[in-house]
């Protein structure tokens, strides 16, 4: 049992190191600690490599009089051929042939594979029934003189004009790799169709179109013998092949087999592609890449198309009157039956509450919600229909992914993944952010009304991102934080935020007494003018570019402002964080302090079932969860201190695009540091409770038990160590170098950590055991950067930050490791050092726990800076 259950854990390690990859994209990811793993899920849900082919629509090969074959007879039972569905599809015992009508040779086909079922292993991982891991898109193409269909990859081709000289170069520069050659088996009597075999690109055996198990970090191949094709059915639009595989991971002597059921999804891409729309850096959507060549260019040019929905007018003439049309195809969710019948409304209004936005941009029901019948589950997964997926599984997230057309960002399909165990999420947020100003939030058993009121707005932000909008975290600056205690202000806004894409949680700001009645997120003024922006139609023959434009020129208050995420630890504006509300971060941050401190003394109350024997786990949990909360709060205050509020004007707005946060702002920053965290917050860390409960933190081998005094320890130096990181600093010597005196500089922040944390050692009184603690970790904070290998040059590694990992992120230089080296910085941090050495020698104490403490730090100085040799 032992070595088995080594292998499962390494099976599951293996498939966490899929969701490191989300950490970069951000996308649609709900999470408890800023959604950091929702990226893997971005890039597996869309393709890869966009393609956007500008050579003309291609032409299908012309086909040579072929004689009917005595094969095809003997394949179909028919003279004739009988189309159901994009392509026939005929299955014989364990074989599968599919019937290509030659008018679809070089049409492209999108290839979407999903997970259907899935092991504990995965379960556990996250990896869930609805996750789309792999897409690609293909092309068929007939060989007739060898008989074969040849499968080709449709990579990504730069878009060019047909009739420009360069397209010849483009084309035998950008050729498409061959997938796989599939014999021809028979042609029908009208030459109209070919039939080929593809049982070995279903079955597993090859991994051609499907590689579920190299998607999925897993790295094995399926085992023939166990692995089969469960159905393949054909539709209007596409073919869906469902298969179970099965592979095994061995670790040493031991063993496990890993089953996955799977769909594998070819769909027939429109052939005439949606009209493109290029992005704008004023609005957050999902978009596409393409590289663009012609003959009159000076430099190569590089596109970014938005991922939409097709949404046309029904009635053209009626639309451009003005008037609310219902668009040709509504944007259509189906509720997966494994839904909580108690959470269905919620969920349905969440997701419609996107009408409010359509509406703006001219179109009456464009978003509709039914519930997933048993018949609709039977014509498997068609690509046809975009539904709410429920996972059973431990995991706390949801998130909001979709399957699009790569040519042209149009959005064929969405698949909301929804696992069960956020509800325990959103009640943590519950309690901690509103149990002080709401007393039916103070307890375990909620009322239905406030988790339903949580997954609606959970419901309507995953939707936001199947719209193809991106995370918004400017937005939820936009509101003034003592508005947010107004019961008129939240009435009038209907949220905390300007946009239901911030994380944006509950209202913590509001205190008791204020009777603020809405505490949570719901569409913004953003929201509304993104949805005009990226859906309002067009004639063919008007001007997109500049109708857009104007649109957006005439958007310009604060609550239409768009800024990608920021890492908590390393954000250059305090504006863009998640999970923060209000346009002061002190100020809210003091507000949530004051709620949390009134919620410390009633954790054991709060949490009390009335079921004997009740364990103080739940309390535990709510006490892990108020920590967290308070966290959040310190690195919001944080990203002031060497802060820049980034902007993106325009050549016709030519406003600042990079302003230093003000002077007053950060110094009230860091003595806010100093008041909350680097010290001994005894409300959180000494008070009656840890004499009864640890908080628990969950691992993969089960829950610890965390000493308080640790996390603090441990809190104290992450924000010891990332306040004085040298990037912050040198962005802080950069407002100095243009700023002068207006600037808050690195000397008076040194200055105000170094009276605070050797207060009394500059007194001359001995520091108690959290104080020797704080000054231990002050000193270690700076000796890593000011070591003495830190100032020469050794044979260093180039500057390998990642710039640009995808269009929606902004990364901004401010030095690399040689100006690192010559920089102010290092002297700063030496300087305080030295300063350091020389007050501890200069003092003498009586106790000799202090005297051992000073004799240790002075050691670990001279050592890091090679004054010992």
């Amino acid at each position: 049992m032992q070595n088995s259950f080594h292998v499962i854990s390494l099976l599951e390690s293996k498939i966490l190191c899929i969701f490191a990859a989300m950490r970069t994209a951000n996308r649609r990811i709900l999470s408890k600690k800023g959604f950091l793993a929702g990226l893997l899920l971005i890039a597996i849900a869309t393709p890869t490599e966009a393609r956007l082919s500008l050579f003309g629509k291609k032409k299908s090969q012309p086909v040579a009089e072929a004689k009917p074959q005595s094969d095809y007879h003997r394949l179909t039972g028919r003279d004739s051929v009988v189309l159901q569905g994009v392509m026939n599809v005929i299955q014989r015992g364990d074989s599968v042939w599919m019937e290509l009508p030659v008018r679809l040779l070089s049409r492209e086909f999108l290839i979407s594979n999903k997970m259907q079922q899935v092991p504990q292993e995965m379960n556990d991982a996250g990896v869930n029934k609805g996750i789309n891991y792999e897409n690609q898109s293909i092309r068929f193409e007939w060989d007739q003189r060898r008989q074969k269909v040849y499968v080709r990859q449709q990579r990504v081709t730069p878009e060019v004009p047909a009739d420009a000289a360069i397209s010849r170069s483009v084309r035998d520069n950008y050729i498409d790799p061959v997938l796989a050659a599939l014999k021809v088996e028979a042609v029908s009597p009208d030459s109209s169709t070919i039939i080929f075999q593809v049982t070995d690109l279903l079955d597993g055996r090859k991994d051609i179109l499907n590689d579920v198990f190299n998607a999925t970090n897993i790295g094995t191949a399926p085992i023939s013998e166990l692995s089969r094709i469960i159905s393949v059915k054909s539709f209007e639009e596409s073919v869906v092949a469902v298969s179970e595989l099965t592979t095994k991971v061995h670790e040493g002597n031991s063993k496990v087999n890993v089953t996955v059921v799977v769909s594998t999804a070819i769909r027939l891409l429109p052939s005439d592609p949606m009209r493109r729309r290029e992005e704008d850096w004023r609005v957050g959507y999902f978009t596409t890449p393409a590289i663009c060549y012609s003959d009159e260019q000076q430099r190569v040019r590089h596109r970014n198309y938005i991922t939409r929905w097709r949404l046309e007018p029904s009635d053209t003439a009626a639309y451009l009157r003005g008037e609310l049309t219902p668009p040709v195809r509504p944007i259509t969710f189906y509720i997966d039956q494994a839904v909580p019948k108690h959470l269905r409304p919620y969920i349905k209004k969440g997701i419609t509450d996107w009408n409010r936005a359509f509406e703006q941009a001219g179109f009456k029901d464009a978003v509709r919600v039914f519930d997933f019948t048993d018949s609709l589950e039977q014509e498997g997964d068609d690509l046809k229909y975009s539904v709410l997926t429920y996972a059973a599984s431990e995991k706390s997230n949801a998130m909001g992914p979709s399957t699009i057309d790569p040519r042209s960002g149009e959005i064929l399909e969405a698949d909301i993944i929804w696992w069960h165990n956020v509800q325990s999420l959103i009640s943590e947020w519950i309690m901690v952010q509103t149990g002080a100003a709401n007393p039916e939030a103070r307890t375990l058993d909620l009322p239905v009304e406030l988790i339903g009121d949580a997954v609606r707005f959970v419901a309507c932000h995953e939707a936001g991102h199947s719209l193809g909008l991106r995370h918004n975290m400017i937005a939820s600056a936009a509101y003034p934080t003592d508005s947010l205690r107004s019961q008129t202000f939240t009435r009038q806004t209907g949220g905390t935020s300007s946009s239901i894409m911030d994380y944006a949680r509950f209202n913590y700001v509001a205190q008791p007494g204020d009777n603020v009645q809405v505490m949570s997120p719901g569409i913004g003024p953003y929201d509304l003018m993104a949805i005009e922006w990226g859906y309002r139609w067009y004639p063919a023959d008007a001007d997109e570019r500049q109708l857009s434009d104007a649109f957006l020129s005439s958007h310009t208050d604060k609550v239409y402002r768009y800024s990608e995420a920021q890492s908590q630890r390393t954000a250059v504006d305090p504006r863009a964080l998640s999970e923060d509300l209000g346009d002061d971060p002190v100020k809210s941050a003091k507000l949530g302090i004051a709620n949390l401190k009134r919620i410390m003394p009633h954790l054991m109350e709060w949490t009390r079932s009335g079921t004997p024997g009740q364990t103080h786990e739940e309390a535990s949990n709510l006490y892990s969860a108020v920590i967290y909360q308070w966290s959040l709060y310190l690195y919001h205050v944080m990203a002031n201190v060497g802060g820049i509020y980034m902007d993106r004007p325009t050549v016709d707005n030519p406003t600042a695009a990079y302003t230093h946060v003000e002077r007053q702002r950060q110094r009230q920053s860091v003595q806010f540091l100093l008041d909350e965290v680097l010290c001994y917050p005894q409300w959180l860390f000494n008070a009656p409770l840890p004499y009864q409960i640890y908080p628990l933190r969950e691992t993969p081998f089960g829950k610890n038990e965390q000493s308080p005094t640790m996390l603090l320890k441990n809190q104290q130096n992450y924000i010891l160590w990332d306040l004085l990181d040298n990037q912050r600093l040198i962005r802080m010597y950069d407002n100095e170098l243009f700023n002068g005196r207006q600037a808050f500089t690195a000397v008076e922040m040194m200055q105000m950590l170094h009276e605070y944390l050797f207060k009394k050692t500059i007194l001359g009184q001995s520091p108690d055991i959290m104080e020797r603690s704080l000054q231990k970790s002050f000193v270690d904070a700076l000796i890593t950067a000011a070591a003495e290998g830190e100032g020469v040059k050794l044979n260093k590694q180039s500057d390998s930050r990642q710039k640009g990992l995808s269009s929606g992120r902004r990364t901004l230089d401010m030095s690399t490791s040689q100006t690192t080296r010559t920089s102010d910085v290092l002297s700063l941090k030496r300087g305080e050092l030295l300063r350091i050495i020389k007050l501890l020698k200069s003092r003498k104490s009586s106790d000799l726990s202090t005297e051992m403490h000073y004799e240790d730090i002075i050691m670990r100085i001279e050592t890091a800076l090679g004054l010992q040799k």
